[in-house]
């Protein structure tokens, strides 16, 4: 999200007759007026209604809400934003505390927020332009922006509550104060808002911090925006060690509460007193005491309700458990010119490498143009035909993004619906990915394979053009809970055997033998009579002649899915990608993600649970909840036998994609599997746990990693 640091709502200069520092500087009403009855959720979803101005989100707590308001007086009664204000008592006067779209007002009230099919946070007007978005390096598969209690507005997973994995949170954005000053109070008017020992500052995210010599009482609270626990000392006071203090200037002194006030005091003398007795934490000296003079507070125990005061305020003291350097100008001074000197180096190198990889990729490019589009076998599509069908790459044509670039949905003249996979500028290895992709792809025909349309090569732009596939990938409807309508066993059985299909004519019936390296549920998509497609190349690796197997250095594919032999010694075959098909196999059938599952009780991943229930004749319990209706009991039994087989330890033993396809298609007699790879849980061997990260997924796009190999 971008929000600038400076500046106002239009144009003040054409406004006569206005007090405009007024307007900047004592505050706005908010009128409320047009609202109608607020919802009671805290949250939308993909599938929930768009939050349309009129309605608003509540926290559980009822403390804030999110909405639309218009801002009273110079022209804006019109003009309308979205935001997070107090849930006050007066409703006419709200406390806002933070507004998305401050800078880009809707007119009149048709805005709409809502979270599109690709599951990005927008703002939209009536003609569904963008007037604020939420941008993200990668989109959840289930995403939730929900307002907490704390008055943040956070985007999550649905089933991930934990504050760490927050994709974005309002907290990080701190909008300009010219549209949150009040009349009334400011956000640092609540006593509770950062607890004891903690200080409010109105104009930083997050808006609390510990007073030096403390740290949060709830870490975990804190680092989501819940701040009212406060801070607690790290380290004890002890009489018998030397202390000093750190000065906080420009702040409202600590209430009265646990402090005790001479009169005659100066600052030296006052100081001196704090030190000399144990139990004494902080001081100031006021200039405002009675009489005229100088008055000596002292407090000895927690400190409430500080905070940041924009104009005026006192110096506080705070004793800290160590005697402080921090006020020597000397020290200053040498800790500013290492910064700086640490900046600029920094800044200069960081510059230099860009500008050098940026020189590198663009003589790589240079040289693989010579010729290239003679040997790329495709219809070559121009710049020019993809932006028009894009719309120039408009934010909401994107279906996904990943490592390599970004796709787009388009439409061509003749109506046809494409899906467009821009590879990313700087990304040199994206380059060799997209070569890798054309020449193998291009030369692949097949029902249960995406089909490649074409590409575009001009100047430093490389584009895939694929057929559109409306109904994305496989993962959201067999992870989804939220899916109105589940995918039935016959459905499911009918993508299993596809995607064998499909992986067979890869390792057999192809003018090549190819192994993809990186067969998951987000890289099969589905048609609109659901048939499955395996897609994304970029990882693919070739074989001529009589080669069934390779070795490499770089070990890529996604965590969960790579065999045993290619996590830890980079070998990879055919049975390589046997062994993923077993694992998607395994997901279809119990609708539990390999990558997240994990039973505790056991130590076990879902290869392990599954093994488990085998042995022990309770392999029923694996089968997804939602399949109870609908399977046949002996292919789906038929099925876990199969993907057991598929993910034995020894790829020796597992089976050819062809036997795969005669097991599925027939009832004769199976053999008995053995122990699977990496069925334990949290401790998997060292190197498999070290060779490969999860990463997000995008429809039309790979996430991989690229570790070196042990």
């Amino acid at each position: 999200m971008y929000l600038p640091n400076s500046g106002s709502f239009c144009n003040l200069k054409a406004m006569e007759n206005h007090n405009v520092l007024s307007f900047i500087f004592v505050g706005i009403h908010l009128s409320l007026s047009f609202f109608k009855p607020s919802l009671a959720a805290d949250a939308i979803t993909q599938r929930s209604q768009p939050l349309i101005d009129g309605s608003t989100l509540i926290s559980k707590d009822g403390s804030f809400q999110l909405g639309f308001f218009s801002p009273l007086g110079f022209g804006f009664s019109q003009k309308r934003f979205l935001g997070i204000w107090h849930n006050s008592s007066v409703p006419s006067v709200p406390n806002v505390i933070w507004v998305a779209n401050q800078h880009n007002p809707i007119n009149g009230s048709s805005g709409f927020l809502m979270i599109n099919t690709s599951g990005s946070v927008v703002l939209l007007r009536q003609d569904n332009t963008v007037a604020w978005s939420i941008s993200l390096s990668k989109h959840p598969r289930n995403p939730v922006l929900q307002l907490l209690d704390s008055g943040n507005l956070v985007l999550r997973e649905a089933k991930d509550g934990n504050p760490r994995n927050y994709m974005w949170q309002s907290f990080d954005y701190q909008p300009d104060r010219s549209l949150l000053t009040s009349t009334s109070r400011d956000y640092c008017d609540d006593n509770r808002r950062c607890g004891s020992n903690g200080l409010c500052y109105i104009t930083k995210s997050p808006v609390c911090s510990c007073f030096q010599g403390y740290e949060p009482r709830a870490p975990d609270k804190w680092s989501y925006g819940d701040f009212q626990e406060g801070c607690a000392r790290a380290q004890p006071l002890s009489c018998q060690k030397k202390h000093g203090f750190v000065k906080y200037s420009g702040v409202k002194l600590p209430d009265n509460t646990n402090s005790r006030t001479n009169q005659s005091s100066g600052l030296v003398e006052c100081g001196d007193n704090c030190l000399s007795n144990c139990s004494c934490v902080a001081y100031a000296v006021s200039s405002n005491a009675a009489g005229g003079g100088s008055g000596c507070t002292t407090w000895f125990g927690d400190l409430l309700n500080s905070k940041e005061l924009l104009d005026g305020g006192e110096d506080l003291y705070i004793r800290t458990a160590s005697e402080s350097k921090s006020n020597s100008p000397k020290t200053k001074l040498a800790v500013i010119l290492v910064s700086v000197a640490f900046v600029v180096a920094g800044t200069l190198l960081a510059v230099y490498f860009i500008h050098r990889k940026r020189r590198k990729f663009k003589d790589r490019m240079r040289n693989n143009n010579e010729g290239q589009e003679d040997n790329l076998e495709l219809p070559l599509f121009s710049l020019s035909t993809l932006v028009t069908a894009t719309d120039n790459f408009a934010f909401n044509r994107k279906l996904g993004e990943g490592g390599f670039g970004s796709v787009y949905k388009g439409r061509l003249e003749d109506g046809q619906e494409i899906a467009v996979k821009r590879l990313s500028e700087v990304s040199g290895q994206g380059s060799n990915e997209f070569k890798n992709e054309v020449s193998l792809i291009a030369k692949l025909q097949h029902r249960n394979l995406v089909r490649l349309l074409g590409c575009c090569v001009e100047g430093e732009e490389r584009l895939l053009i694929y057929e559109y596939l409306p109904n994305k990938s496989l993962d959201l409807y067999i992870f989804d809970e939220t899916q109105s309508e589940p995918l039935e066993w016959p459905q499911r059985f009918h993508i299993i055997c596809g995607i064998g299909r499909g992986l067979l004519y890869l390792h057999q019936d192809s003018r090549l033998r190819i192994i993809h390296r990186d067969l998951k549920a987000s890289n099969v998509l589905l048609d609109k009579e659901m048939n499955p497609k395996i897609s994304d190349f970029g990882l693919a690796r070739m074989f001529g002649g009589d080669q069934t197997e390779g070795v490499t250095r770089k070990v890529v594919g996604t965590y969960g899915y790579m065999a045993p032999e290619y996590a830890i010694d980079g070998q990879f075959s055919v049975k390589s990608d046997v062994f993923s098909f077993g694992i998607l196999l395994m997901e279809l059938i119990s609708g539990k993600r390999s990558r997240g599952f994990y039973d505790p009780d056991d130590n076990l991943n879902l290869i392990g649970y599954a093994w488990r229930l085998w042995k022990t004749g309770r392999y029923l319990e694996l089968i997804d909840e939602s399949l109870r209706d609908s399977l046949t009991l002996s292919e789906v039994v038929r099925c876990i036998h199969v993907s057991l087989l598929c993910v034995q330890q020894l790829p020796e033993d597992r089976p050819t994609m062809s036997s795969v396809i005669l097991m599925l298609g027939n009832e004769s007699r199976l053999p008995e599997p053995k122990q699977p790879g990496f069925f334990g849980g949290k401790k998997l061997p060292e190197a498999y746990s070290s060779s490969s990260k999860t990463g997000s997924s995008a429809t039309y796009d790979s996430t991989v990693t690229v570790p070196e190999a042990r």
